[in-house]
């Protein structure tokens, strides 16, 4: 791999980072709106990052979508320590530290809040499966069952996708980080789908390409739902769904993890910039905040860091933070 081959991967391992927290935190402000709604009050799309919404965030603010990827790189960082700096190739057990990083943001230790206090938002399967995890200690018995599928871990998985280089223990690994919390089948295998994406795109990888690889990956695991969720991304154009507010979704794109991947397909196969792209998929409404976050990783793992608005990344809370995570794990 030549210098400047690692410098672009490099790139689009930070944007694949900061475009999960740029899409949480433009998204935050139009959560639990409809599509009416946010058309009202912003005619063109919200375009910068602004805080409030229902939780009443601070600007840049991460919410419970960039907080637990937080706790996933985390796990990932303590890996790379722990093997010496060898990312997924030791001993270390990251199913278990993301499962106690997780914990440890729902029980209050977490930055940005007071200790022991505990966050704004957490959806109901996560609550159920890190309460089960509490009990058993086992992240690998833990989850909130069948039945269970909204998008609390896609929303989280992408550290997985730029820190394991195999493929078997990527797909393994983003299986069980998964079941953490959300241990249905569309709810694993739309991980893993997710993850085999990010990790083609921030290899150099077209879309049209990486998509392919997720496709693959779920029809490998069994999935037909979750194929059939990356095949409809590919026919649908975000420009046009914001236009018209008309979303091919039942639940309006309000959390089941299904929805929230074919978005995500629709993003990164959209050849329009970074920026325009989430503003799109922001303003569908709904669950604005983890529908961007989804879409923006694979934005940023496509176009890399230096795609994203310069005037967003200066406001998010673990900005800095995510962007030295992105270069130890390129190394």
């Amino acid at each position: 791999m030549t210098g400047k081959e690692r410098a672009g991967r490099a790139g689009r391992i930070v944007g694949a980072l900061l475009g999960v927290h740029v899409g949480d935190a433009l998204g935050a402000a139009l959560e639990f709106s409809s599509w009416a709604q946010v058309r009202r009050r912003y005619p063109h799309g919200l375009a910068e990052i602004t805080g409030g919404g229902p939780f009443g965030w601070p600007p840049g603010h991460a919410t419970d979508d960039t907080d637990l990827t937080r706790a996933v790189l985390l796990a990932y960082l303590d890996a790379a320590r722990t093997d010496g700096g060898r990312l997924g190739a030791g001993p270390a057990d990251v199913v278990r530290a993301a499962a106690e990083y997780m914990l440890a943001w729902l029980d209050g230790d977490w930055p940005g809040r007071e200790p022991g206090v505990p966050p704004r938002d957490v959806g109901g399967a996560t609550r159920a499966g890190l309460e089960a995890y509490r009990q058993s200690r086992d992240p690998r018995s833990a989850g909130a069952g069948p039945g269970r599928a909204g998008n609390g871990s896609l929303m989280r998985c992408l550290p997985t996708g730029l820190a394991v280089a195999e493929p078997s223990r990527r797909i393994s690994e983003s299986i069980e980080i998964s079941a953490i919390t959300h241990d249905d089948e569309r709810a694993v295998t739309a991980c893993a789908a997710y993850n085999e994406i990010v990790a083609a795109l921030i290899g150099g990888a077209g879309p049209a390409t990486a998509v392919a690889a997720g496709l693959v990956t779920a029809r490998a695991l069994g999935s037909d739902q979750v194929a059939a969720a990356i095949e409809a991304g590919r026919g649908l154009e975000p420009a046009v769904l914001a236009a018209t507010g008309e979303l091919p979704f039942p639940g309006q794109a309000s959390g089941y993890v299904l929805d929230s991947l074919t978005l995500a397909v629709a993003a990164v196969t959209d050849p329009r910039p970074l920026a325009a792209v989430l503003v799109d998929i922001a303003r569908l409404g709904h669950d604005a905040d983890t529908n961007a976050a989804i879409a923006g990783g694979l934005l940023g793992a496509r176009d890399g860091a230096a795609a994203i608005p310069a005037r967003w990344t200066a406001v998010l809370q673990f900005g800095a933070e995510f962007a030295a995570a992105g270069q130890v794990l390129a190394r």
